[in-house]
């Protein structure tokens, strides 16, 4: 009845700070990503649409990607703080393994390796592929015919639109203003005191009427026409969509099984193979390192209390940082110079898996005592040794006055 307990207990105080490093992690992303996207959005009548549609696509990639971090910031804040609180002590002194205590945090792993596998492997290829198209219809979308109040409209090669207020439909225009760039370089300026736009379903133009306004025309020559008018047409292209790209263009739109189908089969691939053995190398060892993760954190959040949790947690975001940028740098090497995947990006993972391992063992026998902890206190006996000898009494000497 105590292991049970002792689990629940421990995955329940491991969940919220998880939750809260990758909610606020992703929602850094999100909110980067899309202020880049900000302005070709801005180019079409449908940008809060299209936002809403990239911030969708974009979610399992970001989960995927802060999964790893945002999990052994979770592990190692309930590890210290239980250190700290000595549960850890009443713990170990009821005969709970070091083994058995990390128990459900290997479970909990295991079952985000398998949420991981589910992401990377078939929800983001697909995302990504839907991410790519909405930003094809953003591309293409230009103006549909409907006009939103105080948005600036590209409308065609060289031409701007905008009306100060319009109506739920976008036809009925106020306050307009356009400004045309002619191919031999006049300019038209029109504004109008109201305007509507008349356009068919299938018409690949649409008729802006204008009335009560005035057009400015600049040659150039700088030769300057004004002229005053109660009723103006004037007609504007419409937008017409290209047709999208098949998905598996790219190494990301593909999941798993595509990957390894087209990485190990004896046809050739569409894509250099190598590349995509790389891509199918990083998407699992971000998966199968998940369970790896409490063995480097269990053995850092029980750093001995003399020699505190700060070095210990610098050093274990420092290696995953390590192992994230390598599956990026990896992937970019095989791209670049062909080199073997199983060498940029194969390499590297196992090296990282085999750390974890590493510490867990030197770590399983003495809890709080790990490399790092180690690492410190012989830094900080040289540095003593050191002072002793420049130093021999121990003291600083006093200056002469």
């Amino acid at each position: 009845m105590f292991p049970k307990t002792l689990d629940r207990y421990v995955l329940r105080r491991t969940v919220a700070p998880m939750s809260a490093v990758l909610l606020s992690t992703m929602v850094m992303f999100l909110m980067e990503r899309l202020m880049r996207s900000f302005p070709v959005l801005s180019r079409t009548t449908q940008g809060f649409k299209f936002l809403t549609e990239l911030l969708v696509t974009l979610v399992p990639h970001y989960v995927g990607l802060t999964l790893p971090g945002g999990f052994f910031i979770g592990l190692f804040v309930v590890v210290n703080g239980l250190n700290k609180t000595s549960e850890i002590d009443a713990i170990l002194a009821s005969g709970v393994s070091l083994s058995r205590f990390a128990a459900p945090f290997v479970a909990l792993g295991a079952a985000l390796m398998l949420l991981s596998i589910a992401l990377f492997g078939f929800a983001q290829p697909y995302s990504r592929y839907a991410y790519h198209a909405v930003l094809h219809a953003v591309a293409n979308a230009g103006w549909n015919g409907d006009v939103r109040p105080k948005a600036i409209l590209s409308a065609g090669k060289d031409l701007l639109l905008t009306a100060d207020d319009a109506d739920a439909s976008g036809r009925r225009l106020q306050r307009v203003f356009i400004r045309k760039v002619g191919p031999d370089g006049r300019e038209d300026v029109l504004t109008a005191a109201s305007a509507l736009v008349l356009k068919a379903p299938a018409d690949r133009k649409a008729t802006l009427v204008l009335t009560n306004g005035r057009q400015v025309s600049t040659t150039r020559q700088r030769e300057v026409y004004v002229a005053d008018f109660a009723r103006f047409e004037f007609e504007l292209p419409v937008a017409q969509a290209k047709l999208l790209r098949l998905r598996g263009d790219e190494v990301s739109e593909l999941t798993l099984l595509e990957l390894a189908q087209q990485g190990f089969g004896a046809t050739s691939p569409s894509l250099p193979r190598q590349e995509i053995l790389a891509e199918l190398f990083s998407r699992s060892s971000r998966a199968l390192i998940l369970p790896l993760l409490p063995l480097l954190a269990v053995p850092f959040g029980l750093s001995a209390k003399r020699a505190g949790s700060g070095s210990a947690m610098v050093v274990g975001g420092l290696l995953l940082f390590m192992f994230e940028t390598s599956m990026i740098l990896g992937q970019a090497m095989t791209a670049a110079t062909h080199l073997p995947a199983a060498v940029t990006v194969g390499g590297p993972a196992c090296l990282f898996a085999v750390t974890c391992v590493a510490v867990w063992i030197s770590s399983r026998d003495r809890p709080g005592d790990n490399p790092v902890n180690w690492l410190s206190e012989k830094i900080a006996e040289q540095v003593a040794a050191l002072i002793l000898k420049v130093h021999p009494s121990g003291t600083r000497p006093l200056a002469r006055r």
